[in-house]
């Protein structure tokens, strides 16, 4: 019999849904509230198979229980379902950024709640069979070893969850644990920070085909900047837990993974250069470029993206970004629309750097 502990402070859904999973053939443990719920997941961790939490609580909010639990090795990885009135996107991805394995919201079905636990307990039992086939079978070779980031990408496409974001949506913010490595199947992401006088500051572009959100390989560590869909993107996810255990079995892609690493360094050092002793028109042409080349899969097609944005990865001020813009028109190099750029003359842009 699997153990679900319940976590709700209204006494009628409380009861209401524990009969509902008792009749399912679940053992339910109730708790009037986050903090013993808190408490009676530590006693009995050993013997939860899943947690189910109502979000808007007194004394400690689910929010708070996921946080704490989560912070525990007796009780980070049992699975963690939010049930709430809260049905913003908003409230949604901020469950699910702390850890949550599901969102369900009120009101729900009984179809609704069982079949969340159901397809959570089987992914946990599915995880554990493989990895015991793969305990089993360590010394004898695999086929289907991840030895190339190209395999891995393909991991993400037959294995991940997709996630789809609207142009300018915030993907994750800074703060947030970072629970998924995604990759781009379409669209565009940029990451920035915000500095102490307020200014966004663009640390990152990120195109199709790229993998990002990587603060840590290994831990739900907080992202250390915010990420935003600068067009309308498809994302699929890889949770942390799952890439930590394809890097244990496939040493071979975790060196391409430091290659990867490497990289972005570099490029982040030449931005950086760039920044302190290129021209004003050179970081522009260059910035356009890079926009360019991460948003579209030829560097002449338009592109969408605000003056702020080429502002804040090019390390200028708007109004200096403006004036290389119209200089730049004047030349025919390109044509500017609202927020519309197009390069007309990509050679003689390239020739600006």
């Amino acid at each position: 019999m699997k153990t679900v502990l319940l976590i709700e402070d209204d006494v009628v859904l409380r009861e209401n849904t524990a009969e509902l999973l008792e009749l399912q053939g679940y053992k339910v443990l109730k708790a009037p509230n986050g903090i013993y719920g808190v408490n009676v997941a530590k006693k009995q961790h050993f013997d939860l198979d899943i947690i189910i939490c109502d979000i808007m609580m007194p004394e400690l909010d689910g929010y708070g229980v996921l946080k704490t639990l989560s912070k525990s090795k007796l009780t980070k990885y049992i699975p963690f379902i939010f049930l709430s009135a809260k049905t913003e996107p908003s409230d949604v991805r901020k469950g699910m950024n702390l850890g949550a394995d599901d969102y369900i919201t009120k009101p729900f079905t009984e179809n609704d709640l069982v079949s969340a636990i159901e397809s959570r307990l089987a992914k946990v039992s599915i995880l554990q069979e493989l990895k015991r086939e793969k305990e089993l079978n360590i010394d004898e070779p695999n086929e289907n070893e991840i030895k190339t980031l190209n395999d891995l990408k393909n991991f993400f496409e037959d294995y991940g969850e997709e996630f789809a974001y609207d142009n300018e949506e915030v993907i994750y913010r800074e703060g947030d644990h970072s629970n998924y490595i995604y990759l781009i199947g379409q669209g565009a992401v940029k990451n920035y920070r915000i500095d102490e006088q307020g200014k966004e500051l663009t640390t990152a572009l990120f195109k199709e085909d790229d993998i990002f959100g990587y603060t840590s390989f290994t831990e739900t560590t907080p992202h250390q900047e915010t990420a935003k869909a600068i067009a309308n993107t498809n994302l699929i996810g890889i949770s942390i837990i799952e890439f930590n255990n394809i890097l244990s079995k496939n040493h071979k892609v975790a060196l391409e993974l430091i290659n990867l690493l490497t990289d972005d360094l570099s490029n982040v050092k030449k931005q950086l250069l760039q920044m302190a002793y290129g021209t004003v028109n050179q970081k522009t042409a260059a910035t356009i470029l890079k926009f360019a080349e991460k948003m579209n899969r030829k560097p002449e097609d338009p592109i969408k993206i605000s003056r702020n944005d080429l502002a804040s990865v090019a390390g200028i001020a708007t109004e200096t970004l403006i004036r290389a813009l119209t200089e730049f028109k004047k030349q025919g190099i390109i044509k500017a629309e609202g927020r519309n750029i197009k390069v007309i003359n990509i050679e003689k842009l390239k020739n600006v750097i």
